[in-house]
């Protein structure tokens, strides 16, 4: 359904990235954050799904046409750590924000793992965002924390989770709460990256289908239906 595409840097230059419209392209859109595989079949299928619910869907492409096997994660490690996150975020993630701003009247952020603490960052720095969701992903409290949080935003997280463990969810919704700001959390007894459903390891369908259909209750909410 989708396509790869190209859209201006907000530091000049283009960056690429999978586009997926809705049969008529108007629409909401959703800026979709790739997990740290890269611009993986899962993160198109994400897009390609949100245009059948009527979405403008766009995945920036971070690595710049890098994508890592799921058996690799130590590339998938070094691939994520060398990345300039404050840099993607200024230059390709709100850059693909203001492109869909364009044509869409409101626009919202979705990112998996790695892209989920991008979400949570733009959900802080972009100034054209309206709302932001994250599955399983959060940035350092030093670089953004809950009272920095701007726009709505809904997480999903994983009761089995090394990385992003639920001692760093509470302390994240805690920060929510106390600042006033408006925001889901939800729980699962799952494994990080469930709602991929290319690995069949850590996917947890009936979690990923209660996740996906909250999500675009949220989506909705904020960004409004597509008609």
């Amino acid at each position: 359904m989708g396509v790869m595409t190209s859209f201006p840097g907000m530091r000049g230059g283009t960056v690429q990235g999978y586009s997926s419209r809705p049969g008529e392209g108007k629409g909401p859109a959703v800026v979709v954050i790739q997990e740290w595989w890269g611009v993986q079949g899962q993160v198109k299928a994400v897009c390609d799904r949100l245009a059948l619910m009527g979405f403008n869907a766009l995945a920036p492409d971070l690595y710049g046409g890098k994508v890592i096997p799921y058996h690799d994660q130590a590339a998938a490690s070094a691939a994520a750590s060398s990345l300039d996150f404050k840099a993607a975020v200024e230059n390709a993630v709100r850059g693909a924000v203001v492109h869909l701003k364009k044509s869409a009247s409101k626009v919202g952020l979705l990112g998996f793992c790695m892209g989920g603490a991008v979400a949570v960052i733009g959900a802080a720095r972009i100034p054209e965002l309206d709302t932001a969701v994250s599955f399983y992903g959060l940035p350092p409290p030093n670089v953004v924390s809950g009272k920095d949080v701007r726009v709505p935003l809904q997480g999903h997280f994983a009761s089995e989770d090394g990385s992003v463990t639920p001692e760093k969810v509470d302390a994240f919704e805690k920060a929510l709460k106390a600042a006033g700001k408006k925001y889901e959390i939800y729980r699962y007894q799952a494994h990080h990256g469930f709602m991929n459903e290319d690995r069949k390891e850590v996917h947890d369908p009936k979690a990923a289908a209660l996740a996906w259909d909250r999500t675009l209750a949220w989506l909705r909410r904020y960004l409004g239906v597509a008609l």
